[in-house]
This record gives structure tokens, sequence and C-alpha cells, in this order.
């Protein structure tokens, strides 16, 4: 399906939609290894095949590829992850959808390392974070716009580590925080618009320290916190801070100078 998506330029949609149809089917988790042989033989080939076609769409998305898929449609709605490696692509038009996606289990690996966002729509809406680890680590957010809508992060380690938002619009609004830790260590907050704003903050832990708050737009707006934590300690940089819309700081959340929540 490659080499035919690769030839046959006017159907190249056609076929990654085929592709993306094939991780969309039902996939049955991990059976463990009480399970059957013929059982555990089975999930092995079946998700061996599956990340053969995550490499296969990641490689043409990235600069340099021999044939270039930039600017297509991806459709991952509802996907199951349990691994895959998108690092260093390039999301630079069309639309891609990982909507409803279940990033889980103890064992998963996905990684958006040095991702670039700079064109189109990318979607995670109400994508599920509840396992593993997720790697946006050093992605730029440069243009475009990229949803983390309604998505539920609760378990797991999610990573923005040194990430940048630099342009572009970057939405977690009414994202479910209820466990499991975020990290934005590093992050670069210098230009184009990131919203928290109805995110619901109820468990977990979501991590700014050394994040550089020196331009663009992040607001929190309306977002709830009933318990968690969001700690805005010992930034890079606070020259330009988040806006908030609280007439007190919620319990909870930690800002600059501050040893301890405000209640």
């Amino acid at each position: 399906m490659e080499g035919l998506a690769d030839d046959w330029e006017e159907n190249r949609q056609t076929c990654i939609d085929v592709l993306c149809a094939y991780l969309r089917m039902p996939y049955k988790p991990d059976p463990g290894g009480e399970a059957p042989l013929p059982e555990r033989l089975a999930f092995r080939a079946n998700r061996e095949v599956r990340h053969t076609v995550i490499r296969i769409i990641a490689a043409h998305l990235k600069a340099g590829a021999a044939v270039s898929w930039q600017g297509l449609d991806f459709d991952f709605r509802g996907v199951v992850f349990d691994g895959g490696n998108f690092s260093d692509v390039k999301f630079s038009g069309g639309e891609v959808s990982f909507g409803g996606a279940e990033f889980s289990g103890a064992m998963t690996m996905v990684y958006f390392g040095g991702a670039e966002f700079s064109g189109g729509t990318v979607s995670f809406g109400g994508a599920k974070f509840s396992g593993g680890n997720v790697f946006f680590g050093n992605a730029e957010f440069s243009g475009g716009e990229v949803s983390f809508t309604g998505a539920e992060f609760s378990g797991g380690t999610v990573h923005f580590l040194g990430a940048e938002f630099s342009g572009g619009q970057v939405s977690f609004g009414e994202g479910v925080f209820s466990g499991g830790t975020v990290y934005f260590f590093g992050a670069e907050f210098s230009g184009g618009n990131v919203f928290f704003g109805e995110g619901v903050f109820s468990g977990g832990t979501v991590y700014f320290f050394g994040a550089k708050f020196s331009g663009g737009n992040v607001f929190f707006g309306n977002a709830k916190f009933s318990s968690g934590k969001v700690d805005f300690r010992d930034p890079g940089d606070w020259s330009f801070p988040p806006k908030f819309l609280w007439t007190a700081t919620p319990p909870g959340v930690l800002l600059p100078n501050q040893g301890q929540s405000q209640t």
C-alpha cells in the first residue's frame, strides 16, 4: 500500500485512508503472559503490523522523505496506541485527527518529540491519556490549530519538556486532568494563543518548572481547580505571565515565589 500511495499521486489520499482504517480496526489488549501461546502470538503479530503502519506514515511526514505525504488528511480517531514514533514529523497542512484515541498501557511509549505543528488542523480532542508515556518534548507549535479540547489525562505521563509555543492556536479547553502527570518543564510560550479555559483540574499534577512565558497569550480563564496541583514555581521567564480570571488563587495552584498554594 505504501508503494501504491507513492506511485499514484492522484489517489494517494485513498491509500492513506486505507492505512488509517486498518489502525482504527478493533484492537484487543495484550492478553498477558498467562494467556495460551496462540493467543499471545496472534497479538504480537497484530501489534507488529500496526506499528509498521505507524512507521510508514511517520516516515512520509518527515523532512527529506523520498515522497512526502505532508498536507494530506490522516484519520486516527479512536485508534489504540500502545507504541509508535512520530518524532520529527511535520504537520504542515491537511486535517489530522487523533480524536478519541487511547494512549494506554503501562509499557506504552508514543513519541511526538521534535514534531512541528506549523499548519493545518491537528486534533487530540477527547483523546485518553491513561497510561504509559507520551512525549511532545521539543515539539514546535508555530502555526495552524492544535486541539486537546476534552482530552482526558487520567494516568501515565505526558511530556511537553522544551516544547515551543510560538504561533497558531493550541487549546486544552475542557480537558480533564484527573490523574497522572503532565510536564511543561522548560517549555517556551513566546507567541500564539494557548487556552486552558474551562479545563478541569481534579487530580494529578501539571508542572511548568522552568517554563518561559515571554510572549503570546496563555489563558486559564474559567478553569476549575478542585484537587491535584498546578505548579508555576521557578519559571524560566515570567515577563508575560499567563492570564487568570481568579479573584483568589485556587487551592493547589503554586505561583512564582510561593511555597504552597493559596486558599
